[in-house]
């Protein structure tokens, strides 16, 4: 939360301007409780509610409201945001980054297998069979 000398209360009480704002993101049955607000800079509040998305835990709708003076409160943005210790995909590694380990990683392969195949490996045959016939035969 920043500065709230610019604070309007009845934004907080605007619950029915965020949920229509996010219904017309999102079907009604991803939006939960509602979870909390923040005051933001230049009056701004962002209502939040518990999404209930599946595979987004810890994830929560916000939306951001304001009011300019002399009018109704308005809706800034509506958007899904991450709380603490949402599940978050991987930073993002460009192609030719994942190029190169994926490269080294196929090379240390490589070398465990020929290190692993030399360590084991003689001149002499590995069957109990000296010749053809004895295999054959047995």
């Amino acid at each position: 939360m920043t500065s709230t000398s610019d604070f309007d209360p009845s934004l907080v009480e605007a619950k029915e301007l965020a949920l229509s704002a996010l219904k017309e993101i999102t079907p009604e049955e991803t939006i939960g409780d509602p979870a909390d607000y923040a005051v933001e800079d230049d009056g701004v509040v962002s209502l939040r509610f518990r999404s209930k998305l599946l595979g987004y835990p810890g994830w929560f709708w916000t939306v951001s409201l304001t009011r300019v003076e002399g009018e109704e409160p308005t809706v800034l943005e509506a958007e899904l945001l991450p709380g603490e210790g949402a599940l978050l995909a991987p930073e993002w590694v460009p192609w030719s980054q994942r190029l190169e380990e994926y490269k080294a990683h196929q090379a240390e392969m490589k070398a465990a297998e020929e290190s692993n195949g030399d360590a084991g490996d003689d001149d002499d045959d590995d069957d109990d069979y000296d010749d053809e016939s004895d295999y054959l035969h047995a």
